[in-house]
Order: C-alpha cells, then sequence, then structure tokens
C-alpha cells in the first residue's frame, strides 16, 4: 500500500491577500450604509448594511480559519486545520439564511405602515456602496472558483452588490414619484436573491464536512481510467473526498495480475489520478488476485 502526500497552502491560503483587502473595504463602508439606513430610514439601506455586517463577519472567519489551515499537520490532526475553512463556509451559508429571514419579517411590516424615506440622501450612500462591492467583487472574483470558502465571501459581496442596484432603483422611484413601498420591495427582492445563493454554499459545505464525492468528479470514470492501467484487473472500495476546497483525497484498492510489477502500477496509477483528476493526495492498496477469497471467513 502506497500514499502520495500534498499538504501544501489550501486554496484559501492562496487568496488571503484578497479578502484582507476587501475586509477592509467592506468593513469601512458597513458603518457608513448603517449610518445612511438609520438617517434616511431606508430598509433597503439597512438590509444591504445587514448584509454587510455578515461579510465582515464572514470574512473575519475565513481568514481565521485560513489562519488555523496553515498550522502543520500532527499525530492527533493527520490533515491539519484545514477543514476549518469548511466549517467557516457552512456559518456563512447559514448567517445568510437568518439575515434573509429577518429581511423578509421586517419587509412585510414596513408594508403594513411605510416609513418615509429620505431619497436622495439614500442613492447617494448606494452609489458609493456599488462603487466598494464592485471593486470588492473584481479582487475576489479569481479565488472564487478555487476556494469554497472565498466562494462564500465572493458571493455575499455579489449579494451587496444588487442590494446596491436595488437601493438605487428604489430611490429613484421615492425620489420622482414618493411612493415608499418601493422600499421595502427592494428588501424583498435582496432577501429572495440571497436564499438560494446561501442554500447552494451550504449543500456544498456539508458534502465536504459528510466526505462526500467531490463535485465534478465522477467516480466512474475514475474506476474506468484506473482499470485502464495495463496489469489491473479490478478496482474496488474507490473512495473520494476533499479535505477542504480544492485538495482532493482518494483511497482505493487495485487487484493486478502480476505483484512484481506493483511498482510500475502504482505510479501509473498515482500519475492517472493526479494528471486526469487533480487527485494528489491518495492511498492506493494493491492485491494479487484472488486475495479476496483468502481474506473470507471459512467454516
Amino acid at each position: 500500500m502506497a500514499e502520495a502526500h500534498s499538504h501544501g497552502v489550501s486554496a484559501g491560503g492562496e487568496n488571503k491577500g484578497r479578502l484582507y483587502v476587501v475586509l477592509g473595504l467592506t468593513s469601512t463602508y458597513m458603518f457608513a450604509e448603517v449610518v445612511g439606513g438609520i438617517l434616511t430610514g431606508s430598509l433597503a439601506l439597512l438590509a444591504d448594511a445587514g448584509h454587510m455586517l455578515t461579510d465582515v463577519f464572514g470574512i473575519t472567519m475565513a481568514l481565521i480559519a485560513i489562519k488555523l489551515g496553515e498550522r502543520p499537520a500532527s499525530d492527533r490532526r493527520t490533515f491539519g486545520y484545514y477543514r476549518t475553512e469548511i466549517l467557516a463556509a457552512l456559518a456563512n451559508a447559514v448567517i445568510l439564511v437568518v439575515v434573509a429571514i429577518y429581511i423578509l419579517y421586517e419587509a412585510f411590516r414596513r408594508f403594513q405602515d411605510p416609513p418615509e424615506i429620505l431619497g436622495g440622501w439614500m442613492m447617494v450612500v448606494a452609489v458609493i456602496g456599488l462603487a466598494v462591492n464592485l471593486i470588492g467583487m473584481y479582487i475576489l472574483i479569481k479565488g472564487a472558483g478555487e476556494s469554497l470558502n472565498v466562494r462564500g465571501a465572493y458571493l455575499e459581496v455579489l449579494g451587496d452588490t444588487l442590494g446596491s442596484v436595488g437601493v438605487i432603483v428604489a430611490s429613484v422611484i421615492i425620489i420622482f414619484t414618493g411612493w415608499y413601498p418601493a422600499d421595502p420591495i427592494i428588501g424583498v427582492g435582496i432577501g429572495l436573491f440571497i436564499i438560494p445563493r446561501a442554500y447552494s454554499l451550504l449543500k456544498e459545505a456539508v458534502n465536504v464536512l459528510l466526505e462526500g464525492t467531490p463535485k465534478g468528479l465522477k467516480l466512474e470514470e475514475v474506476r474506468a481510467s484506473l482499470l485502464g492501467i495495463p496489469g489491473v484487473v479490478r478496482v474496488h472500495d474507490l473512495h473520494a473526498w476533499s479535505i477542504t476546497s480544492g485538495m482532493n483525497a482518494m483511497s482505493g484498492h487495485l487487484v493486478v495480475e502480476d505483484m512484481s510489477r506493483g511498482g510500475d502500477v502504482l505510479a501509473l496509477a498515482q500519475k492517472v489520478l493526479h494528471d486526469e483528476y487533480d487527485i494528489e493526495h491518495t492511498t492506493i492498496q494493491l492485491e494479487p488476485s484472488g486475495f479476496d477469497d483468502r481474506t473470507k471467513p471459512h467454516g
């Protein structure tokens, strides 16, 4: 049995510099938006500020998780702390759902008694927020495709960006028509936008924690590739999972015709898994034909 290990920097760790920059931008503007929402009386602005608060909290957790993930592996935690990044993504998803539910509740309350809103100042704050969010999206977009943790932060900033657009639309309606219900309607739109994206993030994080097959990896294709290696007659007990985003692992048993060629078979198997499926951490057990029969209990 042999193992191939690659405990390098995680995908999230490679993007922590971007996260620090976005955290600074988001934190600064969040306070301005909270003040603006209170002064203008806008639910849409306060909803966007609440979403930004989850951004600050979520990105902070992501950075803490990445820092913990950089700690070396030990005999007690043989994979190190990489999974903390997934726990942070899971927490972000839950927080997003809670915020969305609160926004929908507050919007329902305001439909019954719409407050007066200062549309002009509401627009000024929203335009500044849109600029900040667009910068944040640009910074994070590359890392979002590499790390589930960074993707969680990116989705939150994306939600804020669309929220800012919605607030601008609501402010225009209020300025030119005085129709205040436009504000809670936009608030509902923000809430409904958040929920499905939070669910998607939640589902992926849970799949990693349950050691499900990594997204996009088809075990039947991997099995067929391993069976195509000269000398391999059967593949069984094949398992694939993610340690963290961008770091997949696999274990399996290969039954070979000639154990004297086991080294060649093992080298080819690891090359196939690395080159074709980007799996660097592998544990492969080689077995001679009939090995399973000898291990079955008799009597």
